[in-house]
């Protein structure tokens, strides 16, 4: 950053911004200053995208967009040398991430300060809580000043010598971006299986380590999800391969020791709205291979002991029919939507008669609790419902005696089962968190009903979660619906329309957005702002309505609801109407695009993380990964209705002449699931058209995809930067 670019001299503070909509070079910046800042800014000019009017046609309608050519093909992206267009777009995202740098020099020292405070309050030296599988404890542990994991694990007790499976912190050296995927040992514990990301393309090339002699495998299987499934016999191994849009299309089978071009092709899911993967039962019986598209999966099966035998299927897939499927004993236990049970039930087969007519009700359907999963245990099974928004565990054992609820003590809180490989216990592993409360893992006696705290997230600092208030608020959303609204700030905090407040959202897939801890918000809370999460349509907190409601033809329930939980909060005194700040990122990010076409007069600044702000054209582009598998979630534009709907709430094409706020977009150049030319894209026509002289910046890491940066701590680099946006903004930033 360019921490020399200007002078320090005591002044006033000041608003010295600029409006692009022609496009002219700036003569003033895009920043609120401290008053040790000179406002000089003759020398820095906001990057001018080049306007070049491409014609889009469908349904007899004409869209221009000026700004297509930023879109660039896979090919051009990997060549070794960039021709002449990707060699433009290059410099178009290097220009704008240093003239963000330039527009928030002035933070550099408290977007330091801001890291510093946020990796410091996270325990470096740390492990997670051991759990036992097939023999072995398996634990993760990081070291002091490390940015990656160890993984390892210890025969019989914890007490025995440690094995590391892998020091991830050693496999990521030379490489700006490391992830790993997909870890799994074989049945007899000799071979560990990994996938490794050195992209951030979430394309995986899998490698096998010999747990007796450390040394790798000369199989290597590139271009994969990531995971493999084993077989019982040890050497043959199944995974998946993706398209070019990287859906997952076909499953391999591969023995170890063989040529991988030898390996056979198991199944090829032809139809381009489904994705396919393979896993194996709890009871590790069954090798099972899934097509799922949204509203509707199909499973094939296969017994383990016999990988190289022929998969049968299990139910065929129909449209609208839900399911998903756990072996035990001799049955098959089914979560289904079948029969019109919108919120989910329970149902048995017997073990060799899959098919649907066969299916009987286990549960007694209940329209008003939304079955989320089951996890089946020798005595008991345990079902995780969603009642009200809240998530609960029920305890139901086979005898149909004593079956109860696990009770929490907070009004709003995030419970679920976590890793249970194990069917013959009366412990169930759970994590538990709230918006004042850390992370929390507990064993559960379903015999005893008592609750053991195997560990809680340690916050290094003078934390107390006792100084920290949480609230569960219903708004009344335009239509009349209710709408959940959770909401945390420090003792002190007044609602007397003074302060800055947080305002966060995503509402897509059916996706909830639970209350949880974040030692990282503690920077906000502890400066005096509010934080609060709008449970709005589109996710699935009130049921499975709540997401038929927020889809399709019905997806600005979305935005109207944010809105209305936004007015909420400036109306009942949390915030001051002029410092009201929204986050929200990918879907949420398309969330913030539209939330800023419809009232851009509610927020004082808006982050935006890869947003997917493009919706008509990346859903009419079929050669986009998620395009096709996502029909059922946003329509297709290719019909007239869905593509009249989706061009009306578009954050793209949408953008018009009027004033916007302060505005920070984040992306990554090898994001495959939000191609980084869509924020690059809107910054440039929100450029174009805006009429105000707020910042409008955008952070390009041209290392990563849509995760953002690898490592435990690299990640927060980008979060003390959008937290230093919103800070400054707020007249909060560094004295």
């Amino acid at each position: 950053m360019h921490k020399n670019l200007y002078c320090l001299l005591l002044v006033s503070i000041i608003f010295v911004t600029h409006s692009c909509k022609n496009m002219t070079t700036e003569t003033s910046s895009d920043l609120t200053y401290k008053e040790s800042m000179l406002m000089t800014k003759s020398d820095i000019s906001s990057p001018v995208a080049e306007r070049k009017p491409e014609k889009l046609v469908i349904h007899g309608d004409t869209r221009i967009d000026n700004y297509y050519w930023m879109k660039l093909s896979d090919e051009q992206k990997n060549a070794k040398s960039p021709d002449a267009q990707t060699q433009k777009v290059l410099d178009y995202l290097h220009a704008e991430n240093a003239y963000r740098e330039k527009m928030m020099s002035h933070t550099d020292s408290f977007q330091t300060r801001l890291f510093e405070e946020i990796k410091g309050r996270i325990k470096q030296t740390d492990m997670s809580v051991p759990y036992k599988e097939n023999g072995y404890f398996y634990i993760t542990r990081f070291e002091e000043g490390k940015e990656y994991p160890i993984h390892s694990r210890k025969k019989e007790t914890l007490e025995s010598p440690e094995e590391i499976l892998l020091n991830v912190n050693d496999l990521a050296v030379g490489h700006e971006y490391f992830a790993i995927g997909g870890r799994t040992v074989s049945p007899d514990n000799k071979i560990l299986a990994y996938g490794e990301d050195t992209v951030s393309r979430r394309q995986y090339t899998i490698r096998f380590k010999d747990l007796t002699t450390n040394a790798l495998l000369s199989d290597v299987i590139p271009t994969t999800t990531g995971g493999v499934t084993w077989g019982n016999d040890n050497k043959t191994v199944f995974y998946s391969k993706q398209d070019a849009a990287l859906r997952s299309y076909k499953i391999f089978r591969h023995t170890l020791g063989t040529p991988v071009k030898e390996d056979k092709l198991i199944f090829h899911e032809k139809d381009d709205t489904y994705g396919t993967y393979i896993y194996k039962s709890k009871s590790k019986k069954y090798l099972i291979i899934v097509s799922s598209a949204t509203l509707s999966q199909e499973y094939q099966i296969l017994e383990a002991d016999n990988p190289t035998g022929s998969f049968r299927m299990f139910h065929p897939r129909e449209h609208k029919l839900e399911f998903d499927i756990s072996h035990y004993g001799d049955k098959w236990y089914i979560r289904t939507n079948k029969d019109g049970a919108e919120n989910f039930k329970i149902m048995t087969t017997p073990e060799n008669a899959t098919g649907k007519d066969n299916w009987k009700d286990l549960l007694t359907y209940n329209k008003d609790i939304l079955i989320e999963g089951i996890d089946l245990f020798k005595d008991h099974m345990v079902v995780s419902e969603r009642t009200g928004g809240i998530t609960k565990i029920k305890i139901r054992p086979w005898d149909g005696k004593n079956e109860h609820y696990i009770g929490f003590k907070e009004e709003s809180y995030t419970v679920g089962t976590t890793i249970n490989p194990d069917f013959e216990t009366d412990l169930l592993r759970l994590d538990y968190t709230s918006l004042t409360t850390p992370n929390t893992t507990y064993d559960y006696n379903v015999k005893t009903k008592k609750l053991e705290l195997l560990k809680q997230q340690e916050v290094i600092g003078t934390f107390n979660a006792d100084d920290y208030i949480s609230e569960r608020q219903m708004v009344k959303a335009t239509d009349g619906t209710m709408v959940p609204l959770s909401i945390v700030y420090k003792k002190g905090f007044k609602k007397d329309g003074t302060r800055p407040f947080l305002l966060n959202g995503y509402g897509s897939y059916g996706y909830s957005s639970d209350p949880y801890f974040s030692s990282v918000r503690l920077s906000l809370l502890d400066r005096g702002f509010g934080f609060a999460i709008a449970h709005v349509r589109g996710g699935q907190e009130m049921g499975r309505q709540w997401y038929e409601n927020g889809k399709f033809l019905k997806k600005k329930n979305t935005f109207t609801d944010f809105i209305d939980c936004g007015d909420y909060l400036v109306k009942e005194g949390y915030v001051a109407k002029d410092k009201l700040f929204a986050n929200g990122g990918s879907a949420g990010g398309l969330l913030m695009g539209a939330i800023m076409n419809m009232r851009p007069d509610l927020w004082k600044g808006i982050v935006a993380a890869v947003p997917y702000v493009d919706v008509v054209t990346t859903m009419l582009d079929e050669s986009i990964p998620l395009t096709t598998g996502e029909f059922d979630e946003w329509g297709n534009p290719k019909d007239k209705s869905y593509y009249d709907y989706m061009k009306s709430y578009s954050p793209y094409d949408n953008v018009v002449v009027q004033s916007y706020p302060a505005t920070l977009i984040t992306t990554g150049y090898w994001d495959s699931q939000v191609q980084y030319w869509e924020p690059a894209k809107w910054i440039a026509k929100l450029r174009e058209l805006r009429t105000d002289k707020n910042p409008l910046l955008m952070y390009c890491n041209m290392d990563t995809g849509h995760g953002g940066a690898s490592g435990r701590f690299k990640k927060y680099k980008e979060v003390a930067m959008e937290y230093a946006f919103m800070l400054d903004l707020a007249g909060l930033g560094e004295e």
